[in-house]
Formats: structure tokens, C-alpha cells, sequence
């Protein structure tokens, strides 16, 4: 996958924008990351209710987001 550069991606329509990081998320992330990013930031669901719903501790779910953060920094650092 091709990063694109800082300053190149400002550029871009937020539409783009989106899309691009909706593929890093499908193409990067493992199952269980993608899951628990899609429940926290797009369905602004909180750890607690991740947590009960996966039948995990929210220790798990906090650092299977944080994991999944430094994944998804690795493509979109600039």
C-alpha cells in the first residue's frame, strides 16, 4: 500500500480522505481491531459497552484499540 504524503493528502476532498482510511482500516487492521475501532469511533460506542457486548475485560478493549491506533499511525504519519 502507497502512503500518500502529508501535504498531498490535506489536498484532498474529505470524501477521499475517508475513503482512504476506510481501506487502511479494512486492509491493515485485524478483525478484532477493526470491530472495536468501527464500535468506538464510528458508532461512538464507549469501552464499557464494547467490553460487555465482546464478553472481554475493557483492559482488552483498550489495548486492542491502542494496537490498532499505532497500526493505522504507521500509514497515515506523515
Amino acid at each position: 500500500m502507497r502512503n500518500i504524503p502529508f501535504d498531498m493528502a490535506l489536498q484532498l476532498p474529505k470524501e477521499v480522505q475517508l475513503l482512504r482510511l476506510q481501506q487502511i482500516i479494512r486492509e491493515v487492521l485485524s478483525p478484532a481491531q477493526r470491530d472495536i475501532v468501527q464500535a468506538y469511533y464510528f458508532e461512538g460506542r464507549s469501552v464499557p459497552q464494547i467490553a460487555r457486548s465482546r464478553g472481554v475485560h475493557k483492559s482488552t478493549v483498550l489495548r486492542t484499540l491502542r494496537r490498532a491506533e499505532a497500526n493505522l499511525r504507521q500509514y497515515l504519519k506523515y
